[in-house]
């Protein structure tokens, strides 16, 4: 398998935005994978926990996509950022827990008509955790593989969403890549907030392709080297891309660039926004809009609002990059925030078929 030939172009589809942005409003034209998000833990049974609405959106979700033309794979994706660490850590801590977990998955996978199954465990904090990461990825791949031979069905995709790098540097620990080249079909790496509303002080480029600090970590291409520089075999690596921005205050209308001095959060909800959001809001305001050659992404200002974000140029560039390192390919977190599905046009085109 290379990423010549079997491009992989997903997106994430927030459940909770089915009224505004149903699954049906997907144009499948841009995409191969389409990842529901999210499904959450019981934190007594480690099962998956559906209800009857939740249901009804799984089964919407698989038959809506598997019958779009073209169709796309669809995965259901357990965690996320709001689920937090330390379910998952118990989870993985024994033998029994991993068990019930992997065989929930595969059960709602196959009663919903899922392909695949994505782990958004944010973030493995201890050695622990990373060891236990490993095993439950051996036990669930081992679990897939005898699930699939046994019923003479599509073995299940098993993806996990990880850091942009393996290594979380402050905790001195590092992703089982071992355990992942192994197991999983690919690894989407999370190639964005390295920059936000948690540090107000500067401005800075939320999903920079290179970091303009010549000593920096903090960029999509150190975090994709780093994945390959520690083995990781490069067809099982996917570039996640924002169809969000981080938005600032500045101290100083006159002080502009990426690294200008802030005062806090800017317009948006909480700091952020959608494409479409800082589309309109350039436009509402006049905003002037600079790509940043250095960092490779696009910021954009008005008065002293300041807001950092990838827009169609950055994100072709960012492709091209992927692809030229022979990457599985890209992801979108989310679907729902490009505006006339510009960003996810030109990024599909600009991998090619």
């Amino acid at each position: 398998m290379s990423s010549s030939n079997s491009p992989n172009k997903g997106t994430y589809w927030c459940s909770w935005f089915d009224a505004e942005f149903p699954a049906a409003a997907i144009d499948t034209n841009f995409f191969t994978h389409v990842y529901y998000a999210f499904l959450s833990l019981n934190e007594n049974t480690f099962h998956l926990e559906i209800d009857a609405p939740t249901a009804v959106l799984l089964n919407n979700f698989t038959t809506t996509l598997h019958n779009k033309r073209p169709a796309v794979k669809t995965l259901f994706s357990i965690g996320g950022a709001s689920q937090g660490t330390l379910i998952f850590s118990r989870m993985a801590s024994n033998r029994e827990s991993r068990r019930r977990f992997i065989l929930s998955t595969i059960e709602v996978a196959r009663k919903y008509a899922f392909d695949g199954v994505d782990l958004d465990w944010e973030f493995p904090e201890t050695p622990d955790d990373m060891n236990n990461f490993g095993s439950l990825l051996d036990e669930w791949r081992a679990a897939v593989n005898n699930e699939a031979n046994k019923t003479s069905r599509p073995k299940l995709l098993l993806v996990a969403a990880t850091r942009y790098s393996p290594t979380i540097d402050w905790l001195n620990l590092t992703y089982p890549v071992d355990s992942i080249n192994r197991n999983l079909d690919w690894l989407n790496a999370m190639c964005y907030d390295y920059h936000g509303s948690w540090d107000v002080s500067a401005t800075g480029a939320p999903a920079a392709l290179y970091d303009p600090n010549p000593n920096g970590n903090l960029s999509t291409s150190y975090g994709l080297q780093s994945w390959i520089g520690h083995g990781l075999a490069k067809e099982k690596l996917v570039m996640g891309l924002p169809l969000y921005a981080h938005t600032w205050q500045l101290r100083d209308e006159a002080l502009t660039g990426i690294g200008a001095p802030a005062v806090g959060v800017g317009p948006g909800n909480e700091g952020t926004m959608s494409y479409v959001e800082v589309q309109n809001f350039n436009a509402q305001n006049n905003a002037i809009v600079v790509f940043d050659q250095q960092t490779v992404s696009t910021y954009s200002v008005a008065g002293r609002s300041w807001i950092g974000y990838d827009d169609v140029q950055s994100t072709r560039s960012k492709v091209a990059y992927a692809r030229q390192q022979n990457l599985r390919g890209y992801f979108f977190w989310h679907v729902g925030c490009d505006q006339n599905w510009n960003i996810s046009r030109e990024a599909s085109i600009t991998w090619g078929p």
